[in-house]
């Protein structure tokens, strides 16, 4: 007789999960810049600087705010230096420079790297 395992998670696309995330980290860096640049004209009192084709500054705001958070309290400092590493630089670092530079083996850094997407895409919802 064979028992049915019960789940209570559907199956998840590793894959489409690592997407999402790569993406929104991508888009975090340039809506931190995107506050910074707000804040200084409103200091400055200028508010029109740049036309804007889509009013979405509390949006942006929060998705920044929000993966601050999950960066902050879900990841490791092993994770949290991987991510950084990896998709918060303006050059594209290599998965190999990285776990050089940390000391890690290959293995343990990609256990790693993959564990601080699911942290990550748990902390914000995604799944």
């Amino acid at each position: 007789m064979v028992a049915n395992q019960l789940t209570l998670f559907t199956d998840i696309d590793e894959k489409e999960v690592q997407n999402l995330i790569i993406m929104e980290l991508r888009d975090y860096r340039a809506l931190k810049v995107q506050i910074e640049n707000k804040k200084e004209r409103e200091a400055a009192g200028i508010v029109d600087l740049f036309p804007s084709v889509r009013q979405q500054d509390q949006l942006s705001e929060l998705k920044v705010k929000q993966i601050d958070r999950a960066l902050d309290r879900s990841l490791d400092f092993i994770e949290r230096q991987i991510i950084e590493k990896k998709y918060f630089t303006s050059e594209e670092t290599k998965d190999i420079n990285i776990y050089m530079e940390l000391g890690l083996k290959k293995g343990k850094y990609y256990d790693k790297k993959r564990s601080a997407v699911y942290r990550l895409a748990t902390a914000l919802g995604i799944i």
